[in-house]
């Protein structure tokens, strides 16, 4: 069975990693810097228990060089950053094949396949002009959520937090049981990272989105951990409205979300410091992803009649900081004063 990793940045490198590790045909998509390092001298893989003693080597090309047809492609580009490469990922996908998308947030295919008020309706603010519904269809897509928290040491090192929650969650867009997805999840649960199948995928993505909704813009804005805006109270309580607007979009969808939103933010601020996703983006000078973690949501909750104050305000703040990191070409980083 041959695969493609098609972005091989955090999640996709450990993936691709480990799959390497495990004797698969896998090859990796990525560029730059990256892909020198990949390509030279494999990926450096740091962490408690993922940790090897040796770079992990990998078969890394850059986009354009692939060799399809392959029967997996997992896609693990941020949600914005599949439009533009859409149509050539398309062009990769065998016959009888699927595609996997790691993506944090809202899916375009959210309404695709299910029995919904809303079924079939397309969301705007992640598929404006529907290229991404005709260029995957929807039956050729397996949904995923990654838990897996890592943190970036330069081209090529990779160093995993191994928390014990770490898994990937997969399932089918119309959340039947199917053998390709138990075959995925074996595959890459045989790698070394837990994987467990779903069939009810947009609940998974749901049950990690509310805190990404919070956390990743909160960070991205204040240049603070969870932690440090968790124990503030101003803060802790803003995090908490979020959260509760978050999952009342949710269960207006008709997603089973099992998360107690003070519960959680309480629980925050009594554990070490993380960092999220996007304030490494602000730091980087990166793109951020806002459409998938923030805007879909105000969308649903336009669809659906449930109010979104908190989201709406912190979401077009980031999106002020989005347009400066775009349009200046900049990255915002803290800069020490101290002598």
């Amino acid at each position: 069975m041959r695969m493609l990793i098609y972005g091989a940045g955090a999640i996709g490198g450990y993936l691709g990693a480990i799959l390497s590790a495990a004797g698969r045909d896998v090859t990796l998509v990525t560029r730059g810097a990256q892909l020198e390092a990949l390509s030279t001298r494999g990926l450096v893989l740091k962490g408690k228990r993922s940790g090897r003693p040796d770079p992990i080597r990998v078969h890394a090309v850059a986009p354009g060089a692939e060799e399809p047809p392959y029967d997996i492609v997992f896609v693990t580009l941020k949600a914005h950053q599949i439009a533009p490469a859409a149509g050539h990922i398309a062009s990769l996908r065998a016959h009888g094949g699927c595609y996997v998308f790691l993506q944090n947030g809202v899916p375009w295919w959210y309404f695709d396949r299910i029995a919904s008020p809303y079924a079939g309706k397309p969301l705007k603010t992640l598929d404006p002009d529907g290229m991404l519904a005709r260029v995957f269809p929807s039956d050729t897509i397996v949904g995923a959520v990654a838990y897996l928290p890592t943190t970036t040491g330069g081209p090529g090192v990779l160093t995993v937090a191994d928390l014990p929650s770490d898994r990937m969650v997969i399932g089918e867009v119309d959340n039947s049981a199917s053998a390709r997805t138990e075959t995925i999840a074996a595959l890459v649960g045989a790698a070394g990272w837990k994987s467990e199948v779903s069939t009810d995928i947009r609940s998974a993505k749901w049950n990690k989105l509310v805190n990404n909704a919070v956390w990743n813009l909160l960070c991205a804005l204040t240049q603070a951990s969870n932690n440090e805006i968790a124990v503030y109270p101003p803060a802790r309580d803003l995090a908490k409205a979020m959260m509760k607007e978050a999952i009342a979009v949710a269960r207006a969808v008709g997603a089973k979300v099992d998360v107690d939103a003070d519960a959680v933010v309480d629980d925050v601020a009594s554990r070490p410091a993380m960092l999220s996703s996007t304030l490494g983006d602000v730091r980087a000078g990166r793109q951020l992803e806002l459409a998938a973690l923030n805007s879909a949501i105000i969308e649903m909750g336009e669809l659906t009649g449930v109010a979104t104050p908190q989201l709406r305000s912190i979401g077009a703040c980031a999106a002020v900081l989005d347009q400066r990191i775009v349009a200046d070409g900049v990255a915002i980083r803290p800069v020490s004063v101290r002598g």
